[in-house]
């Protein structure tokens, strides 16, 4: 719910003619209403499939509208982070309207660099994908040159079946614009998909740009509206107060959930058989394994198991300490798991070596996972073999 009420704020504070709008928000005991500005035109991506590539001057007016669009967004300390034409509609004039800001950055002040990866990969600027934190402003750029590229070519610069080799083609930006490119579109483009943040383009150049310029007509802002986010604080009063006499109860609010983003980074060479994989060779330093229990039975069960193997463990929230009795330096041996959730009933445990030798981790996880196998959910065709050798065993 905090993250529906973020959104809903940041819509209220971002009162622009090229930004939904937001009216209102209004709640009943059981119900919250949000009162959205009526858009006619549907998407800039259905335009675009229908129609294909659309002409440098219409292309150029969108293009125009999203950087005015986003450029108020930006001052406003607000970063979209999944620009993408299915999220750009038309209104009954043909003007654009910036929508769905579920992913977007409202960072508190001090704060520089943004850690979560989001957006939708085809868009998304490599700084994204490396994991090491992020400017949301360059990054929102990159978008913008993706889609503006699009409205000119009618499809992607970047658009691989194979995530390894997409992710590498927009690591490089390695692509390609058609012959029927504009010079100054071209050129454009070229310093919006730089793979370096530090010397992309930054919207203030991009304003300035001679190809930009050209039948440009800024956007008035009318009045300045003082944005009262009282609605909002009203609509959620309720659910805040309910959940923080949960927390007093309860100090965890639940493992942490994971996205498709975290599973792809967490995976080996992108390969998602590697989340369930048990393979010696996976288990040197780091394993993982899934489970269809409550994350409290999981890491009751683990917890015993530990404790029975001679360790001692620490819990806080949904991570688990595991580390050996002596005090020898030599032999001292610990290991941290910590319990995700993946999907409403399955969770994920990440085990990794904290200290210790990579074979004594080996030694330990064989042994630990042998006494979990209750809690341990397997592949219906590993059910199935174990049962049949079961069978023929008796």
């Amino acid at each position: 719910m905090l993250e529906i009420k973020r959104e809903i704020s940041i819509m209220k504070l971002v009162r622009h003619p090229y930004v939904v709008r937001l009216h209102e928000v209004l709640a009943s005991r059981t119900k919250i209403y949000i009162i959205l500005e009526f858009i006619t035109g549907g998407e800039l991506f259905d335009k675009i499939v229908s129609h294909g590539r659309l002409s440098e001057a219409e292309s150029r007016r969108y293009f125009q509208q999203l950087i005015d669009g986003v450029d108020f967004c930006h001052s406003k300390g607000v970063y979209h982070r999944d620009l993408k034409p299915e999220n750009l509609l038309l209104d009954s004039q043909g003007n654009i309207k910036i929508s769905d800001f579920g992913l977007s950055a409202f960072p508190e002040q001090g704060v520089s660099l943004l850690r979560t990866t989001c957006g939708t990969p085809n868009y998304v600027a490599p700084e994204v994908l490396s994991h090491k934190g992020y400017n949301g402003a360059p990054a929102d750029v990159w978008s913008c040159g993706v889609i503006l590229y699009v409205l000119l070519a009618g499809y992607l610069p970047f658009d691989e079946l194979d995530l390894t080799t997409l992710y590498s083609k927009i690591e490089k930006a390695q692509f390609s614009c058609p012959p029927s490119f504009p010079v100054g579109a071209k050129s454009l483009i070229h310093t919006m998909l730089d793979p370096n943040p530090e010397r992309r383009i930054t919207i203030e150049q991009i304003r300035n740009d001679e190809w930009f310029q050209k039948e440009y007509v800024p956007v008035s802002l009318i009045e300045y509206e003082d944005v009262n986010l009282d609605d909002v604080n009203a609509a959620f009063d309720n659910d805040e107060d309910q959940r923080t006499n949960q927390q007093c109860e309860n100090d965890d609010m639940g493992p942490l959930t994971l996205n498709a983003f975290d599973m792809i980074i967490l995976s080996q060479g992108l390969n998602l058989a590697t989340l369930f994989d048990r393979g010696q060779d996976s288990m040197k330093y780091e394993t993982r394994f899934i489970s269809q229990k409550p994350p409290k039975v999981i890491l009751s069960s683990m917890e015993v198991v530990a404790q029975s193997m001679g360790f001692k463990t620490h819990i806080r929230n949904y991570k688990m300490r595991i580390e050996s009795i002596s005090t020898n330096k030599a032999s001292y041996f610990s290991v941290i798991l910590e319990v995700f959730e993946i999907a409403p009933t399955f969770f994920m445990v990440d085990i990794q070596k904290a200290a210790g030798d990579a074979g004594e981790y080996l030694k330990f996880y064989k042994n630990f996972s042998s006494n979990l196998e209750d809690i341990m959910w397997k592949p219906p065709h590993e059910t199935s073999k174990l049962r049949n050798s079961k069978t023929k065993g008796q």
